[in-house]
């Protein structure tokens, strides 16, 4: 029964259970006073939480070693282009320049 407690997997599971709620208290308004931050600091958990998924549940851990290239090169730039882009249309000097992001 121990064996199963402290198994890779479940300690994984334990990982994302705790970064789901880590990011839904930052939703919340509990973790940071700035939602700029916030929203970005919820984005890389989820990124973080789409690299153990497929690591582990998806069994990219053991697979040839240009498969966990293309999947972290993947978690990289879509994770760094979403925050990226996020960070950007938040920002009032942007939207003053660029008003269209959102639809003013």
């Amino acid at each position: 029964m121990l064996s199963i407690l402290l198994s890779r997997s479940t300690i994984i599971w334990l990982m994302l259970v705790t970064a789901t709620l880590i990011s839904w208290s930052m939703n919340e308004g509990l973790g940071f006073s700035n939602h700029r931050i916030a929203s970005v600091a919820v984005i890389l958990i989820a990124f973080f939480k789409i690299f153990f998924v497929m690591m582990d549940f998806m069994e990219l851990r053991g697979a040839p070693r240009f498969l966990r290239a293309i999947a972290g090169t993947w978690i990289t730039v879509v994770g760094t282009t979403l925050c990226t882009l996020f960070w950007l249309g938040t920002d009032p000097a942007v939207q003053a320049v660029w008003p269209h992001i959102n639809g003013l």
